[in-house]
């Protein structure tokens, strides 16, 4: 037991890899066991992160459960773990959506080893993300996330998954080009690539030292901009965001889960572990560019889903559109950094990432289901299902309204939190992003009333192509996220505890 409370976060991070090596060895054609060993190795980790969020003192400030093994001696690089407030809350959000991406694959009849430990080995990519307090292990597992995703959407995806998998490989690449060098050039500047030590060293350089034949002012807007762009390509950020609605469409359903629910949130926690705490000045000097690319992404997103009469697409905008809200969040605490105001909007932006991953995932489960039974995704083709699949009608709407922001459930506290915090700061801006928040209701209401409500469609209801309702393992996919939107949406503090200490540390 010392052994497990001395190591959990190495435990968390590789035991999925660990359990995808395993799998190899497993008979290819024994697709229950392949699916069940899956399954309860991905429940491994949700336990350990439910034992280190028990274990973990809010109020202390730093990093806990800190581990450290030497990596890379001659250049500075070691295997440095370490989770506070904001990468917990992620890691517990990256554990629990794993396994029920996992269950949600059971239907998968096709090569179905390969696909269960790619699912395996993308988790311990995103874990690594969050947990990683060495910059260039940061970067590794970066990468290593992208090769799981870009293998799913390539092999299991719908008609169009070629292009939308390059697509998706390309952009997240080609952003993540400046964010390597970055992260080369600060290694050479300080000898450590160690993130605690270059929280210390960076901020502390005086404006007249020269560093690679310039000033540190340009060094470091040259810095911030590289890893700003590739922050934004992968939140996405409108106008880099096209990659995202052609590789969800074409993504798997758990493909879909996971690239929503964690894969969009990588970018947000650059945004708020390197580029705040590294470049407080450029965050405020720049933060109205920031808050310009939030609000179109909340605008536009909202605009475009709307638009949208496939049901998926329709979802994939609509992930544009709150992590807008995010990124509105965090452009108002680089602006005013330390106030009130700006603490405000940064919890709301953490808690958004956490009340996003829940309502994201659920609804593209829930497009899946509909999606396995009818073999469409086009709107125009459902309606009127309510009365054939109450159950199923019942647990969208649910969903819905919590993307959609009702009171009474996640969406609506965090992004009441932004809103709040964001106003007195960026008043303009907040004031155009209601537009995006009206339109939000309007999408939302759209697709309910395609699929739910109006004459019921009478190729639905009879015969081979009659509609079944929601299966019992469909129901335990939901019944987690359900519980936590709602939990969340009438008492918050339980989260929002953790996060506000971990914002007022580093913030």
């Amino acid at each position: 037991m010392n052994f497990i409370a001395s190591h959990y976060l190495t435990l968390i991070l590789f035991f999925p890899a660990l359990a995808a090596v395993i799998m190899l060895f497993l008979p290819r054609d024994e697709n229950k066991l392949l699916r069940w060993f899956a399954f309860g190795a991905s429940l491994v980790p949700f336990v350990l992160s439910l034992m280190v969020w028990v274990n973990f003192n809010a109020d202390q400030p730093g990093f806990q459960f800190e581990e450290s093994y030497v990596w890379y001696e001659a250049i500075g690089s070691s295997l440095h773990l370490g989770v506070d407030g904001l990468s917990l809350t992620m890691v517990l959000l990256t554990t629990l959506l794993t396994p029920l991406a996992i269950l949600a694959s059971f239907s998968i009849t096709d090569r179905v080893k390969p696909y269960m430990m790619l699912f395996l080995f993308l988790e311990t990519g995103m874990l690594g993300v969050f947990m990683a307090l060495d910059l260039l292990i940061f970067f590794v597992f970066w990468e290593v996330g992208l090769v799981p995703m870009y293998f799913l959407i390539n092999q299991w995806g719908s008609a169009n998954r070629d292009y939308a998998s390059l697509k998706f490989m390309i952009y997240t690449m080609g952003g993540s080009l400046g964010l390597l060098l970055a992260i080369q050039m600060l290694g050479v500047l300080f000898g450590t690539f160690d993130l605690v030590s270059l929280y210390r060293q960076w901020n502390s350089l005086t404006a007249d030292r020269v560093l690679l034949g310039m000033s540190v002012h340009t060094v470091k807007t040259i810095a911030f901009w590289a890893f700003v762009i590739a922050f934004a390509v992968k939140v996405p950020l409108w106008p880099f965001h096209t990659w995202l609605p052609d590789a969800h469409t074409e993504a798997p359903t758990a493909g879909s889960m996971l690239l929503a629910g964690v894969l969009l949130k990588l970018g947000a926690y650059g945004f708020l572990r390197l580029i705040l705490p590294l470049y407080p000045v450029e965050a405020k000097m720049f933060a109205g560019a920031l808050a310009f690319l939030a609000v179109a992404a909340i605008v536009f997103g909202a605009f475009a889903a709307y638009g949208q009469t496939d049901f998926k697409r329709l979802v994939a905008y609509s992930s544009v559109n709150h992590m807008g809200f995010v990124v509105l969040g965090i452009a108002a605490a680089g602006l005013a950094s330390g106030t009130t105001d700006a603490a405000i909007a940064l919890n709301g932006a953490i808690l958004q990432m956490f009340n996003h991953g829940l309502s994201a995932a659920g609804m593209f489960f829930l497009v899946g289901v509909i999606y396995e039974r009818t073999h469409t995704r086009n709107l125009e083709e459902f309606g009127g299902l309510f009365p054939l699949v109450p159950v199923y009608g019942g647990i969208l709407i649910f969903t819905s309204m919590a993307s959609l922001g009702l009171p009474g459930l996640n969406g609506f506290v965090s992004e009441f939190l932004v809103v709040r915090g964001a106003f007195p700061i960026l008043t303009v801006y907040t004031a155009i992003s209601m537009l995006g928040l009206l339109f939000t209701g309007a999408y939302i209401l759209k697709g309910i009333k395609k699929v739910l409500h109006g004459p019921v469609n009478e190729h639905w209801a009879h015969g081979e192509h009659k509609l079944t309702e929601i299966s019992t393992r469909e129901i335990l996919v939901m019944a987690p996220l359900m519980a936590l939107i709602l939990w969340i949406g009438i008492w918050p503090a339980w989260i929002l505890n953790v996060i506000n200490k971990a914002v007022v540390a580093l913030f």
